[in-house]
């Protein structure tokens, strides 16, 4: 925690982790396929951060080295929502969630690549031990083969997207990133569906509850939801918001069972794989902080 942490923010915390949770369950009340629900998303959140933006009279500069990176993380991400989303309509939001929780040790295995930094051997244990969590699943719930593909394959976008916005933070505003980021994978989208030819009435024809869940989805759970949390770590450490996250899953199928019912009862055997997951993910955090702590401290070379 940092100091000067109170309560409210944790509060505040968790609330965002609630929402991003709920994303999951407006990606499944929304009727319209997944690729025009994350065109929608992101066009009306490039809207909302853009009034942000300019309310808060920030500049929307960039520094023209940036752009290559902003172009690939908007498609990144946009390709990450899509496969999400797809996960959810093909399978259901268990599966979706679960396999996005791969993300976090993901990253792991892939930022000593990015970052160019020693691989940490517990990193491989814990990769093995996922694995294992994942082939539980699989093996019993064959059906949703290609929601856990599509799942896995968002994760990993989500992890490329991460990445970049790693060494992104560091120079642009959270705001100005989301902005470009937003904008840019709304251009690649509409690039795509156009010269699919997808562009014609029943694209723009939606219903009533549709648009409504899509403007809560662009507006609370992205926009609100993205400069929030950034903002949140101005009160409480990276590593507690991070490990916070994990709850994510367990807050989204919580969610989804409570609303859906028995077409996201799964059986016991994928709760179990799904624990071994999530389990493993929590222990990789408190060992990554411990391990700074050490760096810290002067215990580690």
């Amino acid at each position: 925690m940092q100091s000067g942490s109170k309560p409210k923010y944790f509060v505040q915390l968790h609330l965002l982790i609630f929402i991003l949770g709920f994303t999951a369950i407006l990606g499944k009340l929304i009727s319209i396929n997944a690729l025009p629900l994350v065109w929608y998303r992101m066009l009306l959140a490039t809207i909302f951060i853009s009034v942000f933006i300019f309310f808060r009279k920030l500049n929307f500069k960039v520094n023209k080295s940036k752009i290559p990176a902003l172009l690939l993380a908007g498609i990144a991400l946009s390709l990450h929502w899509v496969t999400f989303f797809e996960a959810i309509k093909i399978a259901n939001i268990s599966i979706a969630l679960i396999t996005m929780s791969t993300g976090a040790f993901l990253g792991s295995l892939i930022e000593p690549v990015w970052f160019k930094r020693k691989v940490i051997w517990y990193e491989v244990i814990f990769g093995l031990i996922i694995i294992l969590g994942l082939y539980i699943i699989f093996k019993v719930e064959t059906q949703y083969y290609e929601g856990i593909l599509m799942g896995l394959l968002s994760s990993f976008l989500n992890v490329l997207f991460t990445m970049i916005n790693g060494k992104l933070i560091k120079e642009q505003k959270p705001s100005i990133i989301g902005f470009y980021e937003m904008g840019i994978g709304t251009l690649f989208l509409t690039g795509y569906i156009f010269f699919r030819g997808n562009f014609n009435s029943d694209f723009f024809s939606i219903t009533l509850n549709d648009s409504f869940y899509l403007i809560i989805l662009a507006s609370v759970c992205t926009a609100y939801a993205f400069i929030a949390l950034v903002k949140t770590m101005r009160f409480i450490s990276p590593y507690t918001i991070l490990l916070s996250l994990n709850l994510e899953p367990v807050y989204g199928i919580l969610l989804a069972i409570l609303i859906f019912g028995e077409s996201e009862y799964m059986r016991t055997t994928f709760y179990i794989g799904a624990v071994i997951i999530l389990a493993i993910i929590a222990l990789n955090g408190v060992l990554k902080s411990r391990q700074n702590i050490k760096i810290k401290s002067g215990k580690v070379n």
